[in-house]
């Protein structure tokens, strides 16, 4: 995931302060051989000035005193507190409970006495898009830098997703979706960092960390590494994670800390940080984006990260070494602006924040994340039991995000899509609240390309009435463009808060009489006239930098990485589905619009046609599926780099292939580039050539519904077209489902099915007759990359009941 702090929204004191907490000894450090070494250059530059002495909120170290980092005016962490149980008798009542207020939440009106909270659970960085071209973005960087300014942060890219953590109450995040196997996933992997670093005090330390998030209203954002999600450019040797963000959430716009404070907070609960390089000099600058000029076509991780330790001003080698734990393709860098003291506060962290000892590195740390998944290949659901099961009660008691609650399952999670024209029309209780209506009623009303999906908060269950209900918004943006439009609405109107990636909101709606609504309606007036554009314009600007310009950020991928994903795994559906010739276009394209040199151009595409030819010869007509597709390309590769030592800078690196079959995550869907779960479009088997006519993709998937009376004949038409030889005329399989032969919940049986094979015709035998059918159609057709098809009657039913061939 890319980083694009902002100067104007990081938090505004330097480091949070460090109190006396006898629970939480640091013991002295012991290294185990497995951790690099600090190093940094010192520049010959004055003493911190005072003021920036006094930014430092570091208290003196104590010998064998036990410290706990707390954010300024938040509380301290309290003991490790375990929920307890509830009973199956007490979790059954409140399970009736919510089922009523699920059936009845379709008859709550928004009136002068309805009211609504919004407070952001978790998110990442918000996404600029500045109008520049990289080169004019590379230019101003150095320019500003030179000016004494700013710095330029450079960190490594890991190839993974992105998982985001605000306590086992919190909830645990994906980058748009929760309650699924990519977060069961993140939780098994931070859960075994714990012991990894920790040792015996693992489950005491878990405990006390989802307190401490929970008390503070922190989220933390990891790159996720593992090679059972799917794969990237290289299957990691290693399943881990490192901190790319923690955010303060508080109750109004949040605050990101900057890249001091966040190794600062990893070291404190030694947590795994990524590589951080500043330059803070011209020649420093200039040299670093000369370096990757240079390596930008042949570099792996070893020869770039030894070229930016040389040229660095500082250097801070992250926790988790890329090349033993990830392997040479690295993915690439990212650049940005940050505080032109940055320098300095990272030389006092380094100094007053040694490497945490890693306790539990010789221990035996129970099951890996890849035997769990093997052990459990038949079944999600029975994965994300058993991974949920092994990470513990200490860092995830409660498993109703994944599994529901008292029998209702993940569809009644779902909830009516009013919730948020009631969210928009309910009058809000904070600050915090009015500036999120005020987002997403412009995306609303502006047609932007994203959803605003609610669920049934879960976590709150004690709490729901039918005048008091709580939800947990989820906020996917579709497209990039999305993200350059509302920038420009930013900028017309300078107190929007900014769209963040990654974005959950737990809403509550809720009713007040007559005396209590008059009082929050005073109080909340009075609370907005007071601080209404205060807060934001007190963060418009910083260090004499333009917005622009503090949101500065490049992202530098190496050719080495996007000749597996861009060129190679990417490039798939094209080449099986229009063949060599479009395939070359699609490549070529691709080199020309990275500006690829001519002579990589020319070597590239002789081994990418041989590819081609390897790869259609060796599955005719079935598509590789783009999950697994290093299985077949990683030794392509490896055997087209020993011809030559110019095949071999060509392809970077090849061979000590992971393999993956057996240990695979049962997904719904992959991802992109950036972690967004996309349905997989690569198991369909071949279908006719099609035409122009065409409107419905035949290698993707088909739903026939029934949205009609009944009575008109619909088993009989879905018993005649299984019988048909051909069936509806492609190689897709049929497959049917009757509603009266089916027990249980009739279309979440349809959904498991399709979920199984997702680009087959599934003939739902049932009738589809109000709107949450349909919702939930349209939401297996999003999950499974499909079509619907609704079949209307030409008569009012019950008078015909055969089928004329």
């Amino acid at each position: 995931m890319s980083l694009s702090l902002s100067l104007s929204h990081s938090p505004r004191r330097f480091l949070p302060l460090l109190l006396p907490a006898p629970p939480f000894a640091m013991p002295p450090r012991r290294d185990h051989g497995k951790q690099t070494q600090q190093r940094w250059k010192p520049k010959a530059a004055p003493a911190p000035s005072s003021a920036a002495v006094e930014r430092m909120a570091l208290a003196p170290s104590t010998a064998g005193a036990a410290q706990v980092w707390v954010p300024r005016g938040y509380a301290t962490s309290a003991s490790s507190s375990s929920s307890s149980a509830v009973t199956a008798a007490e979790q059954g009542g409140a399970g009736d409970k919510l089922s009523r207020l699920i059936k009845g939440a379709a008859e709550f009106s928004v009136d002068n006495n309805t009211f609504t909270e919004a407070q952001i659970r978790a998110t990442f960085y918000p996404k600029f898009e500045n109008e520049k071209s990289d080169q004019e973005k590379r230019t101003r960087m150095i320019e500003i830098v030179s000016q004494g300014l700013a710095t330029i942060e450079v960190t490594q890219k890991h190839s993974g997703s992105l998982f985001m953590y605000a306590g086992h109450r919190g909830g645990a995040y994906a980058k748009n979706s929760f309650g699924n196997i990519f977060t069961a996933v993140g939780v098994f992997v931070l859960g075994r960092l714990f012991r990894e670093a920790w040792g015996g005090k693992a489950p005491k330390m878990q405990a006390e960390f989802n307190d401490f998030l929970e008390k503070n209203r922190i989220c933390i954002s990891m790159e996720l590494v593992t090679a059972v999600l799917g794969d990237h450019g290289q299957r990691p040797k290693d399943d881990y994670a490192v901190v790319t963000a923690v955010t303060e959430l508080g109750h109004g716009k949040p605050q990101f800390y900057s890249t001091p404070e966040v190794i600062s907070f990893c070291r404190k609960w030694r947590l795994p940080t990524n590589h951080v390089w500043l330059f803070s000099t011209r020649k420093s600058a200039t040299s670093f984006f000369a370096a990757y000029d240079a390596l930008c076509e042949e570099g792996t991780a070893t020869p770039v990260c030894k070229a930016l330790d040389e040229i660095a001003d500082i250097s801070v080698p992250g926790s988790k070494d890329h090349v033993m734990v990830q392997g040479e393709i690295l993915e690439g860098l990212v650049a940005r602006i940050v505080s032109r003291e940055s320098s300095v506060q990272m030389e006092e962290v380094l100094r007053n924040f040694p490497i945490p000892s890693l306790d539990g590195g010789d221990s035996d740390l129970g099951p890996s994340l890849r035997d769990i998944c093997a052990a459990n290949r038949s079944d999600e659901k029975q994965q994300i039991k058993s991974l949920l099961e092994n990470v513990g009660s200490s860092m995830c008691p409660d498993h109703r995000d994944w599994f529901g609650y008292s029998g209702l399952e993940a569809q009644s999670r779902n909830a009516d899509k009013s919730v948020v024209t009631h969210f928009l029309q309910a009058h809000p209780t904070d600050y915090a609240t009015k500036k999120l209506q005020e987002m997403i009623g412009l995306m609303k009303r502006k047609n932007f390309s994203a959803s605003f999906k609610s669920y049934w908060n879960y976590q709150k269950v004690d709490s729901l009435s039918n005048d008091n209900l709580c939800y947990k918004m989820v906020i996917h943006v579709y497209s990039d463009s999305v993200f350059r439009r509302y920038q420009q609405e930013m900028r017309k109107n300078q107190e929007l808060w900014p769209l963040y990636r990654g974005f959950f909101v737990d809403v509550n709606l809720f009713k007040a009489n007559n005396k209590k609504a008059a009082e929050l309606s005073k109080d909340s007036n009075t609370l907005l006239r007071n601080i209404n554009g205060a807060l934001d314009s007190s963060l418009s600007s910083k260090d004499g930098l333009a917005d622009e310009d503090s949101n500065l950020m490049v992202k530098l991928k190496f050719l080495t990485y996007k000749i597996r994903t861009f060129l190679i795994r990417n490039g798939l559906s094209t080449l099986f589905k229009d063949g060599p010739s479009a395939y070359r276009t699609y490549y070529l394209r691709q080199m020309k619009i990275w500006g690829t040199s001519a002579s990589k151009q020319k070597e590239l595409t002789k081994m990418l046609d041989e590819w081609a030819v390897y790869i259609r010869r060796k599955y005719q007509n079935k598509q590789l599926p783009s999950s697994t597709y290093l299985s077949e390309a990683e030794p392509f590769l490896e055997q087209y780099a020993k011809r030559s030592p110019a095949n071999q800078a060509l392809i970077g690196a090849a061979g000590d292939l992971v393999q993956t079959e057996n240990f695979l995550a049962i997904l719904d869907a992959q991802r992109d580039e950036e972690g967004d779960l996309q349905p997989e479009r690569g198991t369909a088997p071949s279908s006719p050539t099609s035409t122009s006519l065409d409107v419905v993709s035949k290698t993707e998937g088909l739903i026939v519904f029934f949205p009609g009376i009944p009575g008109c004949a619909k088993s009989a038409l879905c018993e005649q077209i299984l019988n048909t030889p051909g069936g509806l005329g492609d190689n897709r399989p049929l497959h049917s489902l009757m509603g009266d032969r089916t027990k249980g919940r009739y279309w979440q049986k349809v959904a498991d099915e399709r979920k199984k094979k997702p680009f087959r015709i599934t003939l739902a035998d049932k009738n589809a007759p109000n709107e949450e059918v349909w919702r939930q159609i349209e939401d297996m057709c999003g999950m499974t990359k499909a079509a619907a098809v609704p079949v209307i009657p030409d008569s009012e039913g019950h008078r015909f009941k055969s089928i004329l061939s």
